[in-house]
């Protein structure tokens, strides 16, 4: 039986230096003129006053405009229950969690939502979930696909540079991803969506050709960063960015004394993945090299006993979801890769 799927991506996007002066610009053009606002409560000042000035120069009403620093699934609700209901748009602006709050919002307002990253971290600022708390403990929601994505490269490009090498480690991931993908259809017949699968994979290479970090750099990281996104989009799953190497950083998540920026958790979960696989760990460890990536983990290593507990426990996070932990017994591999890996030693204390 054929089943027809249908793709929801964004309608527009704009990646270039001096976007967020054009918000208002690209809110106007699509005849949306009451906007709710979300942003980060640290958002810089400056940045808040172009975005602010770019809607008003074209008269567009800020109906609430809310600093957010909770993804407790209580407190967004709240917000969600204090936002205007004549809203025609809901605008994000900042790092992932204004961003996820925001999208949220819109998912449930029935909304078209902007994003406006002012980092890349990770792949979230264009997805189709939103990473919030309940409990305690972090749980992807389904949300909406961004009605527009505005990512001002200038801007991303001055974001601290930990949060760049935190968006290249998470880019970076969809290679074990998509492996792990491809072993799940071989022992177990999960599909595999083949275009989302190479989009994937085309999104790291086009970085990988130039992983500098300067204009060019942040326009070919963000754009493949948002492609990720489009990708599990198109497949109705996050397999093809999300694999071994997520379920050991949901899991440090879940445990560690002080869980890091994803994209680094996932970076170096990905590198160690690749070793299991037995595919990619040159290009991955070269990559890292040449960005300074191994630099960064290492000014701040990891706790290796929490890095075991999280690798013992990941095969379990997902019964039903098979990667390269469930087609074996990988934990002596992963022990012996610690101890040995020169790469990996740097990671950890």
């Amino acid at each position: 039986m054929l089943i027809l799927k249908q793709t929801t991506i964004p309608t527009l996007v704009r990646v270039k230096p001096g976007a967020l002066d054009r918000v208002g610009i690209y809110v106007e053009r699509h005849a949306f003129r009451r906007v709710v606002l979300f942003f980060s409560r640290d958002l810089n000042e400056k940045l808040m006053e172009r975005l602010l000035n770019s809607l008003r120069a074209q008269k567009v009403e800020i109906l609430q405009a809310t600093p957010v620093e909770s993804i407790d699934f209580e407190k967004v609700t709240e917000l969600f229950h204090q936002s205007p209901s004549n809203a025609e748009a809901v605008i994000g602006v900042g790092g992932g969690k204004a961003l996820d709050v925001a999208k949220y919002i819109a998912f449930l307002r029935r909304l078209p939502y902007f994003s406006v990253p002012t980092s890349l971290s990770n792949d979230g600022f264009c997805s189709s979930q939103s990473s919030l708390t309940l409990a305690g403990r972090r749980h992807s929601l389904p949300s909406a696909m961004p009605f527009g994505v505005i990512l001002d490269t200038a801007v991303c490009l001055n974001a601290p540079v930990i949060l760049w090498h935190s968006g290249i480690g998470d880019l970076v991931s969809k290679f074990t991803a998509v492996v792990d993908w491809k072993l799940a259809f071989h022992a177990s017949g999960t599909v595999v969506d083949d275009f989302a699968a190479l989009l994937s994979d085309a999104s790291v290479y086009q970085f990988m050709a130039r992983p500098k970090r300067d204009l060019e750099g942040t326009t070919l990281l963000g754009t493949a960063l948002l492609l990720n996104g489009i990708s599990m989009s198109i497949c109705g799953s996050s397999r093809p960015a999300s694999g071994s190497e997520h379920l050991i950083s949901h899991a440090l998540d879940r445990f560690s004394k002080r869980p890091r920026l994803h994209g680094l958790q996932v970076g170096v979960a990905t590198y160690l993945i690749s070793l299991l696989q037995g595919r990619n760990s040159g290009s991955i460890a070269e990559l890292f090299d040449v960005t300074g990536f191994w630099n960064t983990i290492a000014s701040d290593p990891f706790y290796r006993s929490e890095w075991l507990e999280a690798a013992r426990m990941a095969p379990s996070a997902k019964p039903d979801f098979y990667t390269v932990l469930s087609s074996r017994d990988c934990f002596h591999e992963i022990e012996r890769a610690f101890e040995t890996d020169s790469n990996l030693q740097q990671c950890f204390r």
